[in-house]
């Protein structure tokens, strides 16, 4: 596809320049698939039901809803799930982790087989002792961001032996985010402190 400033929310590919504007999707294909998605993979409400959302860029920029620079670090810039699901500015949504609550997320860096579906045996070890919480496919296809509850006021990075990383943040950040649900996982937030001092210590 031609290249343009805008990617599509399904398959990260470049949107056509004769997209409209408020389009999500580069394709029919990519459109029914993402609908099909937003449907059954419900967000949880522990994120959608707090005022911490933003829209982000094709670069990973967070957006106000009306397409001006937000901030990870200030509120005024955050909206509802709703009108932010609503905006058409950038080409997504994100969630702003904060230090109001113990909400985390914990970033897993190239780890997926976007055409198998299948993770690295590390990554699969890591949402195995993260139990039952809701865990999606990052914007890129290839890594997945688990959600859940922890002490995390400090942001870490631990690079692998094999050049992939693991991030983990509760605050200070915004997440992309994409509904895409990985495998069976609930929509719910679980405690993954354990998993988070397992990886951290």
């Amino acid at each position: 596809m031609m290249r343009t400033d805008r990617t599509c929310e399904w398959c990260g590919g470049d949107m056509p320049l004769a997209a409209r504007s408020h389009a999500r999707s580069c394709s029919t294909r990519c459109r029914v698939a993402l609908h099909r998605a937003t449907k059954k993979n419900a967000l949880p409400l522990e994120l959608t039901a707090r005022d911490r959302w933003v829209r982000r860029s094709a670069t990973k920029v967070p957006l106000t809803t009306g397409n001006m620079p937000a901030s990870s670090t200030d509120p005024r810039t955050w909206s509802s799930y709703k009108d932010a699901a609503a905006s058409s500015a950038g080409v997504g949504l994100g969630f702003v982790l904060s230090d109001v609550d113990d909400i985390v997320c914990i970033d897993l860096d190239h780890c997926l087989n976007p055409l198998a579906g299948r993770l690295a045996p590390w990554a699969a070890a890591i949402v195995r002792d993260a139990g039952a919480t809701y865990v999606e496919v990052s914007p890129s296809g290839d890594g997945l961001h688990i959600w859940g509850r922890a002490e995390v006021r400090q942001g870490r990075r631990i690079r692998r032996p094999d050049g992939t990383a693991v991030e983990i943040y509760g605050t200070g950040r915004y997440i992309a985010m994409t509904g895409r649900r990985h495998g069976s996982c609930p929509s719910i937030l679980a405690d993954i402190s354990a998993v988070v001092t397992k990886l951290t210590a």
